[in-house]
C-alpha cells in the first residue's frame, strides 16, 4: 500500500508540473516547492525549537487560527512555523505575524518529511482539519513529536473506513490526539479501535464569534448600505450568479454586495456582463472622494479578505458554492445574525444541517426557489426569528479552542524534543 501511496504522490506532482504550464494557481504551487528545502534551512535559525502549525489552505487557517492565536500569547518566545499546501493559504497569508515562518509544505516524500523535521525541529505539530499525510506523520512519530489534528471531522464514506485504508488507518495511529468536531466522528474512530479521540467541537465557531464582536469597518460598505436593506452573496460561483442576476432586478429596493470566490478579471467581466447595465459599481474602481457617492443597486467585491466582515451591513446572506462540490462558509454570516441561503449541496456540512434545522439556514436549487425564500424573508418577524437564531447557534458552539489549547499547555511543559540534530 504505501509503494501505491508514494507513486501517486509521484504522479499527483508530475501532472501538477505539466498543468502548470496552463494555470496559474498550479503554476504558484509547482514553484512554491523549487528548492523549497534550501530556502528553509537557510532561513531557520539551528537550535530552535518551534511549533509547527499546518493548514491545507485558507480556510483552515481561519479555522485553526484561534488555537493559533492562544499559543502565540500563552508561548511568547516560542517561535511559531506554519505552512500551506495550497497557494490560497501561502499567498494570502505569507506575511502573517502570527508566525515567525510561513513556507509551503513540501511534497510528502520520506526524504522531504525527514530533512523538513530535521530543519523545523518541532516541539510539536498541530493540522487543523484534514491534510493526512503518511510521511510527514510517521516521521513526526519516529521522533516522539506530539501530533494533534484539531476541528476534524469524520464520515463513513472515507477510506479510513474501508477495507482498503489500511495506511490510512495507520497514519491516525500516528496521532498523539485527535479534536473532532462531534460525537459521530468519535464513535466512527471507535469503529476501527481509534481511542485518543476527546469531542471538542469545531474551532471556527470561536474564531467567527470573535469577529462578529471585532469586526473590521468598511467605509465603502457602510456608505453603500445607508439604511437600505442589504442582500450579501459571499464566495459566489458562475451559477450562483445566474440566480442573483435575476433576483436583483425582482427587489430593486434592495441593495446587494457579491463578494466572488474567485476575483481575476474574466470571472469579474462575466459577472458584470450578466447584471443590468449601470446598476453596479466595482470596489476597486471607486476612488476615495467617491465614497460619498454610491447610488449603484449591487457592489461587487473585487478584492480578498474583506468578506468576513462585510457581512456586518447584511440583512440577508447568500453563500455559494452549493452548485459545485458545495459551499463555503456558513458560519461567518450567522455569527451576525443573517438568515443564510445556498444551492443543493450542503449535505457534508454540519452546520448547514443544522441551520436548516433551526429554520435559520434555506437551500435553494432553482431561482424560483431563491425566490420564494427571499419572499418569505420580507416578512419582518421571520427575518427577525432567523436572525436571531443564527446567532445564538453559532454562541452555543462556542468553546473548542479553549477545550484544545487547555489540553495541549497541559502536556507542552512535559514535551521534550526528541528530533536528531
Amino acid at each position: 500500500m504505501l509503494f501505491l501511496y508514494d507513486a501517486g504522490i509521484y504522479l499527483y506532482f508530475l501532472v501538477a508540473r505539466i498543468l502548470a504550464l496552463f494555470n496559474k494557481k498550479i503554476k504558484l504551487w509547482v514553484n512554491g516547492r523549487r528548492h523549497l528545502l534550501e530556502h528553509i534551512a537557510d532561513v531557520l535559525d539551528t537550535g530552535d525549537s518551534r511549533i509547527w502549525f499546518h493548514f491545507p489552505s485558507l480556510g483552515e487557517f481561519e479555522q485553526g487560527r484561534p488555537v493559533l492565536e492562544a499559543l502565540r500569547k500563552n508561548y511568547p518566545g516560542k517561535k511559531i512555523v506554519i505552512t500551506f499546501f495550497s497557494p490560497s493559504g501561502y499567498e494570502i497569508r505569507k506575511n502573517t505575524p502570527l508566525a515567525d515562518h510561513v513556507f509551503y509544505l513540501p511534497v510528502d516524500t520520506r526524504r522531504n518529511a525527514r530533512e523538513f523535521i530535521r530543519l523545523v525541529q518541532p516541539e510539536m505539530a498541530i493540522f487543523t482539519k484534514y491534510d493526512y499525510w503518511y510521511h510527514y506523520f510517521n516521521e513526526l512519530h519516529e521522533k516522539q513529536v506530539p501530533l494533534y489534528v484539531i476541528s476534524a471531522i469524520f464520515r463513513k464514506q472515507q477510506p479510513f473506513f474501508k477495507w482498503y485504508g489500511t495506511l490510512n488507518r495507520k497514519m491516525l495511529d500516528f496521532i498523539s490526539h485527535i479534536f473532532v468536531q462531534d460525537e459521530a466522528s468519535k464513535e466512527l474512530l471507535q469503529t476501527i479501535g481509534i481511542r485518543h479521540v476527546t469531542v471538542s467541537g469545531d474551532t471556527r465557531f470561536d474564531r467567527v464569534a470573535e469577529n462578529a464582536v471585532h469586526p473590521k469597518a468598511i467605509a465603502v460598505a457602510e456608505q453603500f448600505s445607508n439604511n437600505h436593506q442589504v442582500f450579501i452573496a459571499g464566495s459566489t460561483w458562475p451559477e450562483d450568479e445566474k440566480l442573483l442576476a435575476e433576483l436583483v432586478v425582482e427587489y430593486p429596493d434592495w441593495k446587494f454586495i457579491i463578494v466572488p470566490h474567485e476575483i481575476g478579471e474574466s470571472r469579474i467581466t462575466a459577472l458584470c456582463k450578466l447584471l443590468p447595465e449601470n446598476s453596479f459599481v466595482r470596489y476597486s474602481a471607486i476612488a476615495t472622494s467617491q465614497i460619498s457617492n454610491l447610488k449603484s443597486q449591487i457592489l461587487i467585491i473585487d478584492n480578498i479578505g474583506m468578506l468576513s466582515s462585510l457581512y456586518q451591513y447584511g440583512n440577508i446572506a447568500y453563500i455559494g458554492g452549493g452548485f459545485g462540490v458545495g459551499i463555503h462558509n456558513t458560519l461567518e454570516a450567522a455569527a451576525f445574525g443573517l438568515p443564510v441561503i445556498f444551492g443543493p449541496n450542503y449535505q457534508r456540512f454540519r452546520e448547514a444541517r443544522e441551520l436548516i434545522t433551526l429554520q435559520a439556514a434555506f437551500s435553494i436549487d432553482t431561482f424560483n426557489g431563491l425566490k420564494a425564500v427571499m419572499q418569505r424573508l420580507q416578512d419582518d418577524s421571520l427575518r427577525v426569528q432567523a436572525s436571531e437564531t443564527a446567532k445564538n447557534y453559532v454562541q452555543r458552539n462556542t468553546g473548542a479552542t479553549s477545550a484544545i489549547v487547555g489540553y495541549i499547555c497541559k502536556n507542552l511543559s512535559s514535551v521534550k524534543n526528541h528530533i536528531d540534530t
